[in-house]
């Protein structure tokens, strides 16, 4: 289970750099929209096991907990192609008592166009019961750990984010 440790900053944005499959794609050999999802998913259980020793096992075996996605608001906005290496960033946008925001988007390899961007809410449960819960105090903590800092979501825009995450991109021709 997370346990936070004082002397460490732990990354409010985790990233994963991945190959696009030729069997997740559609005969225009663009990644299908459903695997955007697969891809999301997979980025992330590797990115929270990696930099926060999370295990989502874990908190359904020892406290019988999960979350359940409720809804998902996604943009595709230019396609990832086959074998193309892309970036997967993501980070929890919003927190309250049981549900849960993570924002994923994905860019170029060189992080200078925006394919894609996925706000994920999910709700908080029982395995138990399937109803809905409050969060653990120790997943609170761990939420209100990783969580980005500053971001009002109750006045964000889906689409004004996507110019916002648009113009922090890597300028096309620039040095990395």
């Amino acid at each position: 289970m997370f346990k936070r440790d004082p002397n460490k900053v732990y990354p409010t944005e985790t990233e994963s750099r991945v190959i696009v499959r030729f069997q997740d794609c559609d005969p225009l050999q663009h990644l299908n929209n459903a695997k955007y999802l697969d891809y999301y998913f997979n980025a992330r259980e590797d990115q929270v096991a990696k930099h926060y020793g999370f295990d989502p096992g874990q908190l359904f075996r020892e406290l019988k907990t999960s979350w359940v996605v409720y809804q998902h608001q996604i943009a595709y906005i230019r396609p990832a192609l086959v074998s193309e290496w892309v970036r997967i960033m993501s980070r929890i946008i919003y927190v309250n008592e049981d549900t849960l925001i993570t924002e994923f988007y994905m860019t170029d390899d060189k992080r200078t166009q925006l394919k894609n961007v996925l706000w994920m809410t999910s709700k908080y449960v029982s395995v138990l019961t399937g109803k809905r819960i409050p969060h653990d105090p120790i997943v609170l903590e761990y939420l209100e750990t990783i969580r980005m800092p500053d971001v009002d979501f109750h006045n964000l825009n889906f689409n004004e984010r996507i110019r916002e995450i648009k113009s922090q991109l890597v300028p096309v021709g620039s040095v990395q």
